[in-house]
């Protein structure tokens, strides 16, 4: 459904833009992580590893809980919810930054660097989302026990999730369509792995004023929103598990959201430094180190971080295990 969403959107915005782009530039030349050839194969393989990882783990915690019943909860719909938001972003950016790493100039025609602007940008922007709509969850769960499954039925889930992918679409329309109004003719080389929104603003040869409130605009609302709501329920669920007389009922409840606060910590922190503050602030070098995070390593570590620290999905994968192996 989110892809649908997107093309339809997609095509809408190419339908009332006009048929020739504003720029000069027919294909661009992603400059990548580094210039030193002894680097090439070293940065190729690793993250050529962490995507491997990427795809294993999300599409593994998907399948699980797909087929597991006694996972089938908003916690765990949410979970695969992520998981295929971090799958889809990490596709978005990986494959292309492997590509240059093992030739001597990674190509992209405009087109393609604006499909890639435009589906990276709706994940990313979902991802926020869709951490803040775990954070709720875990609020319900917590401080309102007995009224979880009354409060989180199926359709507010259906609905949240809907919503989270709305948002991205939005968002990342807004910046795509006016990004497509600029006149990118300085140069064809993009500073970046990935075209991003701050390495294609410094191609401009127009005006970039309107697109930099835009994106602080819109990075404000798709990060500080996400991570207020986040904040908030989480000093009432610390609140509500101060109040627990017993340890153990406080460990449980501790252990419950640990995992959630530190995906937030990892992909809020990453984000937060590339998108708030403006261009002429930021250093597009520092730029790659914390897009590297969240676009790649972020995805790689939630499932990782979600297993490992989860009894359910360690129940639900020792169970699957041995029904393989006796069958």
């Amino acid at each position: 459904m989110v892809f649908y969403l997107a093309m339809k959107s997609l095509q809408i915005l190419c339908f009332f833009l006009p048929s020739g782009n504003h720029s000069s530039v027919t294909e661009f030349i992603l400059a990548g992580l580094s210039e030193q050839p002894e680097l090439q194969l070293p940065l190729f393989l690793l993250f050529l590893g962490i995507y491997v990882i990427t795809v294993m783990g999300n599409l593994g915690m998907i399948t699980l809980i797909w087929l597991s019943a006694h996972l089938h909860t908003p916690m765990y719909y949410f979970l695969s919810s992520l998981s295929f938001i971090d799958l889809c972003h990490s596709t978005v950016i990986t494959p292309k930054m492997l590509l240059n790493f093992v030739t001597e100039k990674n190509i992209i025609s405009y087109s393609e660097c604006m499909a890639q602007l435009y589906f990276f940008s709706i994940f990313a922007i979902a991802d926020c989302h869709m951490l803040a709509v775990m954070a709720y969850d875990r609020y319900v769960a917590i401080c309102r026990p007995l009224l979880y499954n009354v409060i989180m039925s199926y359709h507010l889930c259906f609905w949240l999730t809907v919503g989270v992918y709305i948002l991205g679409i939005i968002g990342s329309t807004i910046h795509t369509s006016f990004m497509l109004r600029l006149s990118l003719c300085k140069t064809n080389v993009i500073n970046h792995y990935f075209c991003d929104l701050f390495p294609l603003l410094e191609l401009s040869c127009s005006s970039t004023y309107i697109n930099e409130l835009l994106v602080l605009g819109l990075s404000a609302f798709n990060i500080l929103t996400p991570a207020l709501t986040i904040l908030a329920s989480y000093i009432f669920i610390i609140a509500s598990i101060l109040r627990i007389r017993s340890t153990e009922g406080r460990c449980k409840a501790f252990r419950t959201c640990s995992s959630h606060i530190l995906a937030v910590a990892f992909f809020f922190g990453s984000a937060a430094f590339m998108y708030l503050q403006p261009s002429s602030v930021s250093s597009m070098d520092q730029g790659k180190v914390s897009s590297v995070f969240y676009t790649t390593v972020v995805p790689m570590l939630n499932p990782l971080i979600y297993s490992l620290r989860n009894k359910d999905v360690k129940l639900a994968l020792e169970k699957i295990l041995d029904r393989k192996l006796c069958s």
